[in-house]
Protein backbone atom coordinates (compact mmCIF):
# COMPACT_ATOMS: atom_id res chain seq x y z
CA UNK A 1 0.00 0.00 0.00
CA UNK A 2 2.92 2.14 -0.58
CA UNK A 3 4.38 4.45 1.55
CA UNK A 4 2.28 7.02 3.39
CA UNK A 5 2.96 9.82 5.83
CA UNK A 6 2.85 8.75 9.91
CA UNK A 7 1.54 11.52 11.69
CA UNK A 8 2.78 10.04 14.88
CA UNK A 9 5.96 7.83 13.94
CA UNK A 10 8.81 9.21 11.78
CA UNK A 11 10.31 6.82 9.12
CA UNK A 12 12.57 5.73 11.95
CA UNK A 13 10.23 4.54 14.54
CA UNK A 14 10.65 7.47 16.88
CA UNK A 15 7.86 9.51 18.03
CA UNK A 16 6.74 13.05 16.38
CA UNK A 17 6.66 16.07 18.63
CA UNK A 18 2.95 16.48 19.17
CA UNK A 19 2.45 12.93 19.80
CA UNK A 20 5.08 12.36 22.61
CA UNK A 21 2.73 12.06 25.51
CA UNK A 22 -0.32 10.62 23.43
CA UNK A 23 1.91 7.75 22.78
CA UNK A 24 2.97 6.80 26.24
CA UNK A 25 -0.58 7.10 26.58
CA UNK A 26 -1.84 4.43 24.12
CA UNK A 27 0.75 2.10 25.70
CA UNK A 28 -1.19 2.18 28.62
CA UNK A 29 -3.86 2.09 27.30
CA UNK A 30 -5.38 -2.07 27.99
CA UNK A 31 -8.15 -3.59 25.80
CA UNK A 32 -10.72 -3.27 28.67
CA UNK A 33 -9.93 0.86 28.60
CA UNK A 34 -10.50 0.74 25.36
CA UNK A 35 -13.79 -1.42 25.15
CA UNK A 36 -15.46 0.85 27.87
CA UNK A 37 -14.37 4.24 26.47
CA UNK A 38 -15.70 3.31 23.47
CA UNK A 39 -19.31 1.70 24.98
CA UNK A 40 -19.69 5.31 27.28
CA UNK A 41 -18.56 7.25 24.44
CA UNK A 42 -21.13 5.40 22.24
CA UNK A 43 -23.69 6.11 25.13
CA UNK A 44 -23.02 9.66 25.25
CA UNK A 45 -23.65 9.80 21.51
CA UNK A 46 -27.04 8.44 21.68
CA UNK A 47 -27.78 10.26 24.70
CA UNK A 48 -27.00 13.38 22.79
CA UNK A 49 -28.82 11.56 19.85
CA UNK A 50 -26.26 12.35 17.64
CA UNK A 51 -27.00 10.45 14.66
CA UNK A 52 -27.06 10.72 10.79
CA UNK A 53 -29.45 9.09 8.17
CA UNK A 54 -27.90 7.14 5.54
CA UNK A 55 -30.42 7.21 2.06
CA UNK A 56 -31.44 4.22 0.72
CA UNK A 57 -29.75 1.76 2.87
CA UNK A 58 -32.39 -1.14 4.58
CA UNK A 59 -30.90 -1.43 7.78
CA UNK A 60 -31.17 1.23 10.36
CA UNK A 61 -31.45 4.45 8.70
CA UNK A 62 -30.58 6.48 11.46
CA UNK A 63 -26.60 5.46 12.45
CA UNK A 64 -24.16 6.67 14.74
CA UNK A 65 -21.04 7.82 13.10
CA UNK A 66 -18.42 5.34 14.60
CA UNK A 67 -16.04 7.86 17.11
CA UNK A 68 -12.47 6.85 17.33
CA UNK A 69 -11.01 7.63 21.20
CA UNK A 70 -7.09 8.68 19.67
CA UNK A 71 -7.02 12.40 19.15
CA UNK A 72 -4.95 13.89 15.32
CA UNK A 73 -2.88 16.32 17.22
CA UNK A 74 -1.07 19.04 15.59
CA UNK A 75 1.82 21.59 16.46
CA UNK A 76 0.80 24.74 17.05
CA UNK A 77 2.94 25.30 13.93
CA UNK A 78 2.15 23.38 12.12
CA UNK A 79 -1.42 25.02 12.64
CA UNK A 80 -0.58 28.60 12.03
CA UNK A 81 1.14 27.70 8.47
CA UNK A 82 -2.49 25.35 7.72
CA UNK A 83 -4.60 28.81 8.75
CA UNK A 84 -2.43 30.94 6.54
CA UNK A 85 -3.48 29.07 3.59
CA UNK A 86 -6.80 28.50 4.48
CA UNK A 87 -7.52 32.16 5.33
CA UNK A 88 -5.86 33.02 2.10
CA UNK A 89 -8.33 30.67 0.36
CA UNK A 90 -11.15 31.76 1.96
CA UNK A 91 -10.29 35.49 0.58
CA UNK A 92 -10.13 34.56 -2.66
CA UNK A 93 -13.18 32.95 -3.18
CA UNK A 94 -15.38 35.39 -1.23
CA UNK A 95 -13.44 38.02 -4.25
CA UNK A 96 -14.34 35.54 -6.87
CA UNK A 97 -18.02 35.57 -5.68
CA UNK A 98 -18.33 39.06 -6.04
CA UNK A 99 -16.80 39.52 -8.93
CA UNK A 100 -18.75 36.79 -10.54
CA UNK A 101 -21.72 38.25 -10.02
CA UNK A 102 -20.51 41.56 -11.09
CA UNK A 103 -17.97 43.04 -13.12
CA UNK A 104 -16.88 39.60 -14.14
CA UNK A 105 -13.18 40.42 -14.77
CA UNK A 106 -11.80 36.90 -14.61
CA UNK A 107 -14.01 35.72 -17.45
CA UNK A 108 -13.39 38.99 -19.77
CA UNK A 109 -9.33 37.87 -18.45
CA UNK A 110 -9.79 34.76 -19.85
CA UNK A 111 -8.88 32.86 -17.07
CA UNK A 112 -11.52 30.76 -17.00
CA UNK A 113 -13.80 30.09 -19.69
CA UNK A 114 -17.10 31.94 -20.01
CA UNK A 115 -19.93 28.91 -20.40
CA UNK A 116 -18.43 26.62 -17.37
CA UNK A 117 -19.89 29.70 -14.68
CA UNK A 118 -22.58 30.93 -17.51
CA UNK A 119 -23.95 27.68 -18.61
CA UNK A 120 -23.50 25.75 -14.94
CA UNK A 121 -26.43 25.06 -12.79
CA UNK A 122 -24.85 26.53 -9.59
CA UNK A 123 -24.53 29.42 -10.92
CA UNK A 124 -27.69 31.82 -9.90
CA UNK A 125 -28.44 34.81 -12.58
CA UNK A 126 -30.72 36.28 -9.89
CA UNK A 127 -27.71 37.07 -7.91
CA UNK A 128 -25.90 39.69 -10.25
CA UNK A 129 -25.23 42.91 -9.17
CA UNK A 130 -26.66 42.14 -5.61
CA UNK A 131 -23.42 42.57 -2.41
CA UNK A 132 -24.69 41.11 0.50
CA UNK A 133 -23.50 43.11 3.25
CA UNK A 134 -20.21 43.30 4.25
CA UNK A 135 -19.51 42.14 1.12
CA UNK A 136 -19.69 38.19 2.36
CA UNK A 137 -20.91 35.63 -0.24
CA UNK A 138 -19.32 32.23 2.07
CA UNK A 139 -19.66 33.25 5.86
CA UNK A 140 -19.58 29.32 6.62
CA UNK A 141 -16.94 27.20 4.70
CA UNK A 142 -15.71 23.83 5.16
CA UNK A 143 -12.46 23.44 3.47
CA UNK A 144 -11.42 19.62 3.12
CA UNK A 145 -7.85 19.33 3.54
CA UNK A 146 -5.76 15.87 3.35
CA UNK A 147 -1.89 15.64 4.43
CA UNK A 148 0.56 13.66 1.90
CA UNK A 149 3.87 14.49 4.54
CA UNK A 150 5.49 16.42 6.96
CA UNK A 151 4.57 19.64 5.17
CA UNK A 152 2.83 19.22 2.46
CA UNK A 153 -0.81 19.91 2.50
CA UNK A 154 -3.96 19.55 -0.50
CA UNK A 155 -7.08 20.84 -0.66
CA UNK A 156 -9.52 18.49 -1.70
CA UNK A 157 -12.48 20.67 -1.97
CA UNK A 158 -14.13 24.00 -0.85
CA UNK A 159 -17.60 23.43 1.00
CA UNK A 160 -19.41 26.61 -0.02
CA UNK A 161 -22.79 25.76 -0.01
CA UNK A 162 -24.38 24.43 3.46
CA UNK A 163 -20.79 22.79 4.91
CA UNK A 164 -22.23 20.16 7.70
CA UNK A 165 -19.89 18.37 10.24
CA UNK A 166 -19.53 21.07 12.96
CA UNK A 167 -21.43 19.18 15.56
CA UNK A 168 -19.60 15.87 15.21
CA UNK A 169 -16.01 18.20 15.89
CA UNK A 170 -18.05 20.09 19.02
CA UNK A 171 -19.46 16.56 20.42
CA UNK A 172 -16.29 14.71 19.58
CA UNK A 173 -14.47 17.07 21.81
CA UNK A 174 -16.85 16.73 24.46
CA UNK A 175 -17.09 13.36 24.94
CA UNK A 176 -12.88 13.15 24.58
CA UNK A 177 -12.94 15.43 27.74
CA UNK A 178 -15.45 13.58 29.58
CA UNK A 179 -13.60 10.67 29.07
CA UNK A 180 -10.25 11.54 29.85
CA UNK A 181 -10.19 14.25 31.71
CA UNK A 182 -6.48 13.53 32.89
CA UNK A 183 -5.34 13.61 29.25
CA UNK A 184 -6.26 17.04 28.62
CA UNK A 185 -4.20 17.99 32.09
CA UNK A 186 -1.08 16.59 30.20
CA UNK A 187 -1.41 19.35 27.47
CA UNK A 188 -2.59 22.37 26.45
CA UNK A 189 -5.25 22.09 23.37
CA UNK A 190 -6.90 25.01 22.15
CA UNK A 191 -10.53 25.45 22.49
CA UNK A 192 -12.71 24.50 19.90
CA UNK A 193 -16.69 24.70 21.96
CA UNK A 194 -16.73 28.50 21.39
CA UNK A 195 -17.08 27.96 17.71
CA UNK A 196 -21.56 28.52 18.32
CA UNK A 197 -20.80 31.39 19.69
CA UNK A 198 -18.08 32.37 16.86
CA UNK A 199 -20.61 31.52 14.86
CA UNK A 200 -23.42 34.05 15.97
CA UNK A 201 -21.13 37.19 16.59
CA UNK A 202 -20.58 36.09 12.63
CA UNK A 203 -24.55 36.12 11.86
CA UNK A 204 -24.84 39.37 14.02
CA UNK A 205 -22.20 41.18 11.82
CA UNK A 206 -23.53 40.45 9.11
CA UNK A 207 -26.96 41.66 9.57
CA UNK A 208 -29.02 44.09 7.22
CA UNK A 209 -28.44 48.19 8.02
CA UNK A 210 -31.11 49.22 9.91
CA UNK A 211 -31.36 45.58 12.37
CA UNK A 212 -30.30 47.15 15.19
CA UNK A 213 -28.32 46.17 17.97
CA UNK A 214 -29.60 42.92 18.57
CA UNK A 215 -30.59 41.64 15.41
CA UNK A 216 -32.87 38.20 15.13
CA UNK A 217 -31.12 35.46 14.11
CA UNK A 218 -33.14 31.80 13.17
CA UNK A 219 -31.93 28.57 11.43
CA UNK A 220 -34.14 27.48 8.88
CA UNK A 221 -34.16 23.54 8.19
CA UNK A 222 -36.24 21.59 5.74
CA UNK A 223 -37.24 19.84 9.34
CA UNK A 224 -36.50 16.16 10.85
CA UNK A 225 -36.16 14.12 7.89
CA UNK A 226 -33.30 15.78 6.78
CA UNK A 227 -29.70 13.52 7.24
CA UNK A 228 -28.62 16.92 9.74
CA UNK A 229 -31.72 17.48 11.13
CA UNK A 230 -29.65 16.92 14.83
CA UNK A 231 -26.95 19.33 14.18
CA UNK A 232 -29.61 21.98 12.91
CA UNK A 233 -31.17 21.87 16.13
CA UNK A 234 -28.12 21.29 18.27
CA UNK A 235 -26.62 24.93 16.80
CA UNK A 236 -29.35 26.66 17.24
CA UNK A 237 -29.65 25.43 20.39
CA UNK A 238 -26.06 26.32 21.58
CA UNK A 239 -26.28 29.62 19.74
CA UNK A 240 -30.11 30.30 21.78
CA UNK A 241 -31.50 31.40 17.89
CA UNK A 242 -35.03 29.82 16.96
CA UNK A 243 -35.27 26.38 14.92
CA UNK A 244 -37.70 27.41 11.98
CA UNK A 245 -38.79 25.24 9.35
CA UNK A 246 -40.16 27.42 6.20
CA UNK A 247 -43.86 27.62 7.58
CA UNK A 248 -42.80 29.11 10.49
CA UNK A 249 -41.72 32.08 8.82
CA UNK A 250 -43.84 34.65 6.26
CA UNK A 251 -43.17 37.50 4.42
CA UNK A 252 -45.30 41.01 5.61
CA UNK A 253 -45.15 44.89 4.88
CA UNK A 254 -41.46 44.53 3.36
CA UNK A 255 -39.99 42.69 5.95
CA UNK A 256 -39.74 38.96 7.41
CA UNK A 257 -41.66 37.89 10.49
CA UNK A 258 -41.41 34.25 12.53
CA UNK A 259 -44.60 32.95 14.52
CA UNK A 260 -44.69 32.86 17.78
CA UNK A 261 -46.80 32.38 20.96
CA UNK A 262 -47.37 36.16 20.81
CA UNK A 263 -46.93 38.69 18.36
CA UNK A 264 -44.55 38.06 15.18
CA UNK A 265 -41.28 39.09 15.48
CA UNK A 266 -39.14 40.80 12.51
CA UNK A 267 -36.27 38.46 11.27
CA UNK A 268 -32.95 40.29 10.43
CA UNK A 269 -31.22 37.47 9.67
CA UNK A 270 -31.42 33.69 8.41
CA UNK A 271 -28.85 30.94 8.55
CA UNK A 272 -30.01 28.38 5.96
CA UNK A 273 -29.87 24.74 5.84
CA UNK A 274 -31.63 24.74 2.89
CA UNK A 275 -30.76 24.74 -0.68
CA UNK A 276 -30.43 27.55 -2.93
CA UNK A 277 -33.39 25.69 -5.11
CA UNK A 278 -35.80 25.17 -2.11
CA UNK A 279 -35.53 28.93 -0.92
CA UNK A 280 -38.53 30.50 -2.23
CA UNK A 281 -41.04 29.63 -4.53
CA UNK A 282 -42.13 32.91 -5.98
CA UNK A 283 -38.23 32.91 -6.90
CA UNK A 284 -36.94 29.42 -7.60
CA UNK A 285 -38.64 25.76 -7.75
CA UNK A 286 -42.27 26.80 -7.58
CA UNK A 287 -43.11 23.05 -6.01
CA UNK A 288 -41.06 23.66 -2.94
CA UNK A 289 -42.55 23.28 0.48
CA UNK A 290 -39.26 24.18 2.07
CA UNK A 291 -38.55 27.67 1.65
CA UNK A 292 -40.39 30.78 2.25
CA UNK A 293 -42.38 32.83 -0.74
CA UNK A 294 -41.28 36.64 -1.06
CA UNK A 295 -37.90 35.78 0.84
CA UNK A 296 -36.01 36.59 -2.10
CA UNK A 297 -37.12 39.61 -2.76
CA UNK A 298 -36.46 41.00 0.63
CA UNK A 299 -33.01 39.79 0.46
CA UNK A 300 -32.64 41.70 -2.74
CA UNK A 301 -34.23 44.71 -1.19
CA UNK A 302 -31.18 44.34 1.76
CA UNK A 303 -34.00 43.79 4.48
CA UNK A 304 -32.94 40.42 5.45
CA UNK A 305 -29.76 38.54 4.96
CA UNK A 306 -28.74 34.68 4.20
CA UNK A 307 -25.95 32.91 4.91
CA UNK A 308 -24.34 31.41 3.14
CA UNK A 309 -25.48 33.64 -0.05
CA UNK A 310 -27.70 31.90 -2.89
CA UNK A 311 -25.13 30.76 -5.75
CA UNK A 312 -22.03 30.93 -3.54
CA UNK A 313 -22.01 26.55 -4.95
CA UNK A 314 -20.53 28.19 -7.98
CA UNK A 315 -17.26 28.59 -6.03
CA UNK A 316 -16.87 25.07 -5.31
CA UNK A 317 -18.12 23.33 -8.27
CA UNK A 318 -15.44 20.61 -9.33
CA UNK A 319 -15.16 21.35 -12.61
CA UNK A 320 -13.79 24.78 -11.02
CA UNK A 321 -12.06 23.38 -8.82
CA UNK A 322 -8.85 23.44 -11.05
CA UNK A 323 -8.84 26.89 -11.58
CA UNK A 324 -9.18 27.98 -7.79
CA UNK A 325 -4.81 28.20 -8.16
CA UNK A 326 -5.52 30.69 -10.89
CA UNK A 327 -8.29 32.14 -8.96
CA UNK A 328 -6.59 32.64 -5.81
CA UNK A 329 -3.78 34.25 -7.83
CA UNK A 330 -5.92 36.64 -9.77
CA UNK A 331 -7.29 38.14 -6.82
CA UNK A 332 -4.70 38.21 -4.23
CA UNK A 333 -1.44 38.48 -6.39
CA UNK A 334 0.00 35.99 -4.35
CA UNK A 335 0.59 32.40 -5.06
CA UNK A 336 -1.71 29.40 -3.61
CA UNK A 337 -0.71 28.91 0.05
CA UNK A 338 -2.52 25.48 -0.28
CA UNK A 339 -1.98 23.15 -3.15
CA UNK A 340 -4.77 21.88 -5.65
CA UNK A 341 -4.76 18.08 -6.23
CA UNK A 342 -3.10 17.63 -9.40
CA UNK A 343 -6.74 17.18 -11.98
CA UNK A 344 -7.21 16.22 -15.29
CA UNK A 345 -10.20 17.83 -17.55
CA UNK A 346 -11.64 15.32 -18.83
CA UNK A 347 -13.88 17.59 -21.28
CA UNK A 348 -9.85 19.05 -22.75
CA UNK A 349 -8.48 16.55 -25.42
CA UNK A 350 -5.75 16.21 -24.72
CA UNK A 351 -6.22 15.57 -20.55
CA UNK A 352 -8.99 13.19 -21.72
CA UNK A 353 -6.23 10.72 -23.89
CA UNK A 354 -3.94 10.86 -20.66
CA UNK A 355 -7.26 9.55 -18.35
CA UNK A 356 -7.97 7.00 -20.79
CA UNK A 357 -4.44 5.76 -20.51
CA UNK A 358 -4.28 5.78 -16.72
CA UNK A 359 -7.66 4.40 -15.73
CA UNK A 360 -6.23 1.78 -13.75
CA UNK A 361 -4.12 4.41 -11.40
CA UNK A 362 -6.69 7.24 -11.15
CA UNK A 363 -9.63 8.32 -9.70
CA UNK A 364 -12.62 9.89 -11.59
CA UNK A 365 -15.38 11.76 -10.66
CA UNK A 366 -18.51 13.24 -11.65
CA UNK A 367 -18.40 16.98 -11.63
CA UNK A 368 -21.64 17.44 -9.98
CA UNK A 369 -21.54 14.13 -7.76
CA UNK A 370 -20.78 14.25 -3.99
CA UNK A 371 -20.30 12.16 -0.71
CA UNK A 372 -18.40 9.38 -2.37
CA UNK A 373 -20.85 8.59 -5.45
CA UNK A 374 -20.75 7.98 -9.26
CA UNK A 375 -16.97 7.58 -9.31
CA UNK A 376 -14.50 5.35 -10.41
CA UNK A 377 -11.27 3.91 -7.66
CA UNK A 378 -8.73 2.56 -10.43
CA UNK A 379 -6.56 1.11 -8.35
CA UNK A 380 -9.48 -0.91 -6.47
CA UNK A 381 -11.63 -1.70 -9.74
CA UNK A 382 -12.39 -4.96 -11.57
CA UNK A 383 -11.65 -4.65 -15.05
CA UNK A 384 -15.16 -4.66 -16.03
CA UNK A 385 -15.45 -1.61 -13.72
CA UNK A 386 -13.05 0.06 -15.82
CA UNK A 387 -14.29 -0.97 -19.19
CA UNK A 388 -17.63 0.03 -17.91
CA UNK A 389 -16.88 3.56 -16.90
CA UNK A 390 -14.32 4.41 -19.93
CA UNK A 391 -17.22 3.71 -22.20
CA UNK A 392 -19.33 6.84 -19.97
CA UNK A 393 -16.19 9.05 -20.12
CA UNK A 394 -16.06 8.75 -24.09
CA UNK A 395 -19.95 9.43 -24.30
CA UNK A 396 -19.67 12.67 -21.54
CA UNK A 397 -15.80 13.58 -20.84
CA UNK A 398 -16.84 17.13 -20.08
CA UNK A 399 -18.91 15.51 -16.96
CA UNK A 400 -15.89 14.26 -15.68
CA UNK A 401 -12.34 15.40 -13.78
CA UNK A 402 -9.98 12.86 -13.20
CA UNK A 403 -7.02 12.98 -9.77
CA UNK A 404 -3.92 10.74 -8.94
CA UNK A 405 -4.66 8.12 -6.11
CA UNK A 406 -3.09 10.65 -2.93
CA UNK A 407 -0.92 8.42 -0.38
CA UNK A 408 -3.22 10.01 2.67
CA UNK A 409 -1.96 10.27 6.15
CA UNK A 410 -2.46 8.07 8.61
CA UNK A 411 -3.01 8.44 12.04
CA UNK A 412 -3.47 5.63 15.06
CA UNK A 413 -6.59 4.41 15.52
CA UNK A 414 -8.17 1.91 17.57
CA UNK A 415 -9.16 -1.69 15.43
CA UNK A 416 -10.31 -4.82 16.04
CA UNK A 417 -7.14 -5.83 15.42
CA UNK A 418 -5.27 -3.09 18.11
CA UNK A 419 -3.63 0.19 17.28
CA UNK A 420 -2.95 0.45 13.53
CA UNK A 421 -3.10 3.26 10.96
CA UNK A 422 -5.61 4.42 9.47
CA UNK A 423 -5.98 7.18 6.59
CA UNK A 424 -7.38 10.77 7.65
CA UNK A 425 -8.64 14.05 5.99
CA UNK A 426 -9.88 17.49 7.88
CA UNK A 427 -12.68 19.25 7.52
CA UNK A 428 -11.85 23.09 9.02
CA UNK A 429 -14.51 25.25 9.55
CA UNK A 430 -14.12 28.77 8.68
CA UNK A 431 -16.59 31.57 9.49
CA UNK A 432 -16.30 35.15 7.73
CA UNK A 433 -18.15 38.25 8.85
CA UNK A 434 -17.00 41.29 10.52
CA UNK A 435 -13.62 39.29 10.30
CA UNK A 436 -12.55 35.54 9.19
CA UNK A 437 -12.34 33.50 12.66
CA UNK A 438 -11.29 29.72 12.12
CA UNK A 439 -11.52 27.12 14.89
CA UNK A 440 -8.56 25.23 15.91
CA UNK A 441 -8.96 21.87 14.93
CA UNK A 442 -12.00 21.21 12.84
CA UNK A 443 -13.37 17.29 11.80
CA UNK A 444 -10.88 14.40 11.46
CA UNK A 445 -12.80 11.86 9.44
CA UNK A 446 -11.07 8.37 9.10
CA UNK A 447 -11.17 5.58 6.85
CA UNK A 448 -11.79 2.65 9.25
CA UNK A 449 -11.09 -0.49 6.69
CA UNK A 450 -7.15 -1.29 6.66
CA UNK A 451 -5.83 0.38 3.52
CA UNK A 452 -9.55 2.59 2.26
CA UNK A 453 -9.02 6.25 1.33
CA UNK A 454 -12.61 6.83 1.55
CA UNK A 455 -13.26 8.99 4.93
CA UNK A 456 -16.73 9.82 3.85
CA UNK A 457 -19.34 8.36 7.00
CA UNK A 458 -22.23 7.72 4.15
CA UNK A 459 -19.34 5.09 2.99
CA UNK A 460 -17.97 3.72 6.54
CA UNK A 461 -15.75 6.50 7.57
CA UNK A 462 -15.36 7.49 11.23
CA UNK A 463 -14.50 10.55 12.96
CA UNK A 464 -11.49 11.85 15.65
CA UNK A 465 -11.27 14.83 18.23
CA UNK A 466 -8.45 17.14 16.16
CA UNK A 467 -6.67 18.40 18.82
CA UNK A 468 -4.01 22.11 18.15
CA UNK A 469 -1.84 22.25 20.87
CA UNK A 470 -1.06 26.11 22.24
CA UNK A 471 2.38 27.60 22.36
Amino acid sequence: MGTFFNEMLNPDGSVRGPYSQIHGWIGSLGKENVERALKEAESIFRRLGITFAVYGTEEAAERLIPFDIIPRVFAASEWRRLTVGIEQRVRALNAFLHDLYHRQEILRAGRIPKDLILQNSAFVPQMVGLTPPRGVYAHIIGVDIVRVSETEFYVLEDNCRTPSGVSYMLEDREAMMFLFPDLFKRHRVAPVENYPQMLRRTLESVAPQGAGGEPTIVLLTPGIHNSAFFEHAFLADEMGVELCEGSDLFVDGGYLYMRTTQAPKRVDVVYRRIDDAFLDPLTFRPDSALGVPGLFDLYRAGRVTLVNAPGTGIADDKAIYTYIPDVIEFYTGEKPLLKNVPTWRCGDPKDLSYVLDHLAELVVKEVHGSGGYGMLVGPTSSVKEIDEFRARLKANPKNYIAQPTLALSASPTCTDAGVAPRHIDLRPFVLTGDRIRITPGGLTRVALKDGSLVVNSSQGGGTKDTWVLED
